[in-house]
């Protein structure tokens, strides 16, 4: 109903329709108390993560090392739980295991330096030279090997330097013969395997360097290989040490290559795989497998300050 006024007369302020009242929704109490409190919000979103870390990685560690001070009765083959140090004791003191680790660590080693050398100018290419183009496509040509089977790969390779094999055939006009199967054999096959896990922190490393940069260097009077050893090397390093840390460890932990193509080569990784498998010492094959775990964790102690676990 309309309210009729006279003119000149103001119409009573009580007659007046007053505004809709529009109820007001709850507030979510939740969301307020966890926009207040940063902390407890941080702690909600990594409690699912870190539990299954835990659950997974630590308690996996630890039932390692747990299962490394059992033995093994000898007459019945099976696990006993009495808690002893023979078994990290002898592979600590046993000059066989003293060998296989210090050949483990030296194939990991080559492995690493060899792929480094070729994945620095691999990579520099690729970030600094090539075009917009050809850097996609140079991107995907290092990828490519990872989208293969590990087993292809090593299988590959297994034919590559068999007797009168592909490597062979190539270096019979200049007297290179293939070196069989190895432990040359193996330092080969994994520096091929585990390339592109250099190449790549490598790249990303050399996008980080800005051009102008290297054309202030250029101007200076420095030549190519002064402005990579000075300019460009420092900035790399925690780049080339992500990479270090992919080659070196997957290399320290290996057994199949070693087995496909190293002949009578002995690794830790087959050490492990020997005593879980055939010998059936579980025990035995935890204390073997602590000591890469132990060398891993010390490499990482010393890095973790150069930045390149920012780069993984």
């Amino acid at each position: 109903m309309s309210l009729q006024t006279h003119p000149g007369t103001k119409p009573d302020p009580g007659t007046l329709p007053g505004p809709a009242v529009v109820p007001r929704a709850k507030k979510n109490t939740l969301s307020a108390f966890l926009s207040r409190a940063p902390r407890i919000r941080l702690a909600g979103l990594l409690t699912a993560p870190a539990g299954w870390l835990i659950l997974v990685y630590v308690a996996a560690l630890a039932a390692l090392l747990i299962t490394a001070l059992w033995t093994v009765d000898t007459f019945t083959g099976k696990v006993s739980t009495t808690w002893t140090l023979d078994n990290i004791t002898q592979v600590l003191t046993d000059p066989v295991y003293q060998i296989i680790t210090l050949r483990t660590i030296w194939i990991a080693l080559a492995v690493t330096v060899i792929d480094m050398v070729i994945a620095i100018p691999i990579a520099f290419f690729i970030a600094k030279v090539a075009t917009a183009h050809w850097q996609k496509i140079l991107v995907i040509a290092v990828l490519m090997p990872l989208w293969a089977s590990y087993l292809v790969k090593a299988y590959a390779w297994r034919n590559v330097l068999a007797d009168g094999g592909l490597l062979e055939w190539l270096g019979a006009p200049v007297g290179v013969s293939s070196p069989g199967y190895s432990e040359t054999a193996v330092i080969l096959t994994l520096a091929y395997i585990w390339l592109p896990y250099m190449i790549l922190p490598i790249h990303a490393g050399f996008e980080k360097v800005p051009d102008s940069l290297l054309e202030a260097s250029s101007d200076l009077g420095a030549k190519p290989l002064k402005t990579m050893r000075l300019v460009m090397l420092p900035i790399l390093v925690p780049s080339i040490i992500a990479g270090t840390i992919f080659t070196f460890s997957l290399s320290l932990g290996d057994y199949i290559t070693a087995q496909i193509v190293g002949g009578k080569t002995q690794m830790l990784g087959t050490v492990v795989y020997a005593n879980v498998g055939a010998a059936n010492n579980l025990p035995f094959a935890s204390a073997v497998s602590l000591i890469p775990i132990v060398i891993i964790m010390v490499y990482l102690f010393v890095v973790r300050r150069t930045g390149a676990l920012n780069n993984l």
